[in-house]
């Protein structure tokens, strides 16, 4: 009897190994590896971005201009920061093309609360396919869509696809926001 009890054990582990291994992957493949690096001090001296961070359902641009770094809301207001006043000597990097930053209005899976996320502001898509880094265009009610391919990504859904052919989902980036200071690293 206790012959066939350990083989039972040892057959059920082996079947739950392969589970336990690609769970793992997921978690692995959740964050894009790109290298990612902001850090933004003074969240509530940006009307856009403050709003994103707080607020469900909204969200914001964060990109790179020459000397200056532009933050964009849904409707198209923007607030240029000059890089030097925010860096202090810090060198940062926009991920591939910039980032959108906001509190979605539906928890991820598992939780009970919603906190906010980071994505690429490049179509993922059109960068696997053509190298290209085509910039998204944030619209009202946590979309964000490509003019080049035609898709449009649910922010608030972690960046699915929304409408257009199917692909990848928008690069996300790890992100905290705390104490009025929002920091992206990867």
């Amino acid at each position: 009897m206790m012959k066939n009890d350990s083989r039972a054990l040892i057959l059920w582990v082996v079947m739950l190994l392969p589970c336990l291994m690609s769970c793992s992957e997921d978690v692995e493949n959740y964050y894009s590896s790109y290298t990612a690096r902001f850090t933004y001090r003074y969240v509530n001296t940006v009307p856009q971005l403050y709003s994103a961070l707080n607020s469900p359902g909204i969200f914001a641009t964060i990109r790179a201009e020459i000397g200056k770094i532009k933050f964009e809301g849904e409707t198209g207001t923007s607030t240029e920061v000059n890089m030097t006043a925010v860096n202090q000597y810090q060198q940062f990097y926009f991920g591939i093309g910039g980032f959108i930053v906001g509190l979605p209005n539906i928890p991820e899976l598992g939780a009970d609360i919603a906190v906010p996320v980071c994505f690429d502001l490049a179509c993922p898509n059109c960068y696997y396919d053509f190298h290209l880094q085509k910039k998204l265009e944030l619209e009202s009610g946590g979309v964000a869509s490509c003019a080049n391919c035609g898709r449009t990504y649910n922010l608030n859904n972690q960046g699915a696809i929304a409408e257009g052919e199917p692909g990848n989902s928008l690069f996300r980036y790890r992100m905290s926001y705390f104490e009025n200071t929002l920091v992206i690293n990867n």
